[in-house]
């Protein structure tokens, strides 16, 4: 693992990373993967939380997230994960006792574009956190 958000860790903002990132505390903001040369990978604990949306290629959720999640390789729900939010992915792997509060969505196997997460990006103020549903419709385009 390349990066770890630690259990009393809080971290304010988006954040973008390339490879593995193991999130045990908090992210307040949108995380995004990098780099499409390098798979990936998004690991949330079970004492993990991430209030914004995320969008990795290969997600595995045992925590809670208050956002969507949007991955293009696959998705994992341990048994204490809980999802307010849709989830967006082309493989999906569901324990018992995970939870999702919203929409789940099967995704065409086109790759997400680099593009759209950056322009993403342009498009909102420093330090605001969230999509909007014109973020959504650009992406599915």
């Amino acid at each position: 693992m390349d990066t770890l958000v630690g259990q009393y860790t809080a971290v304010e903002g988006n954040v973008r990373f390339s490879g593995g990132l193991h999130v045990e505390g908090t992210i307040r903001g949108d995380v995004y993967a990098d780099d499409a040369e390098r798979p990936s990978i998004l690991i949330l604990n079970e004492t993990g939380r991430i209030e914004g949306e995320v969008n990795v290629p290969r997600v595995v959720i045992n925590g809670t997230v208050e956002g969507d999640v949007h991955a293009s390789d696959r998705v994992e729900l341990a048994a204490k994960a809980r999802i307010t939010g849709s989830v967006y992915y082309h493989l999906i792997e569901m324990a018992m006792g995970a939870e999702v509060n919203g929409s789940l969505v099967k995704r065409s196997n086109e790759k997400p574009r680099l593009e759209y997460i950056r322009a993403a990006d342009d498009v909102r103020e420093p330090g605001e956190s969230g999509s909007d549903d014109s973020d959504v419709s650009r992406a599915n385009s």
